[in-house]
């Protein structure tokens, strides 16, 4: 049985939607963040896509400047009191830091997977 070709799924579904960068239909993570150790469809093995540490560092440069951004906005345009930053900026950082770290971590198996195929046991005649 052939599996599709990697160019033949869209980036842009298994980037937001955490699917296999091969098939495009199997989940990518288990849990919140935890890649699979394999594609439960067309069974490529996963573990050997590490993301290391970075989308998380994607995550802290982007975040951190929209946030730091509207944090300054907040206080030139309003001048709330201190305690109104406390409650706002971790109350709008964290879920931010969750939903944009999904797709950041997709697109980089997607890459791994793609680039280096060979390299991470895949099979390299779908490339």
């Amino acid at each position: 049985m052939g599996q599709p070709s990697s160019a033949a799924v869209s980036s842009l579904r298994i980037v937001l939607l955490s699917r296999c960068p091969r098939c495009g239909k199997g989940a990518l993570f288990k849990g919140l963040l935890d890649i699979r150790p394999l594609c439960p469809v067309c069974g490529l093995d996963l573990h050997e896509h590490d993301t290391g540490d970075g989308p998380a560092f994607a995550v802290v440069l982007l975040l951190g400047a929209i946030i730091v951004g509207l944090a300054i906005w907040v206080e030139v345009v309003f001048s709330p009191p201190l305690w109104v930053h406390a409650v706002i900026w971790p109350v709008v950082t964290v879920p931010s830091a969750i939903l944009l770290m999904r797709p950041l971590k997709a697109a980089l198996v997607m890459q791994q997977y793609r680039h280096r195929a060979r390299e991470m046991g895949a099979d390299g005649a779908d490339r």
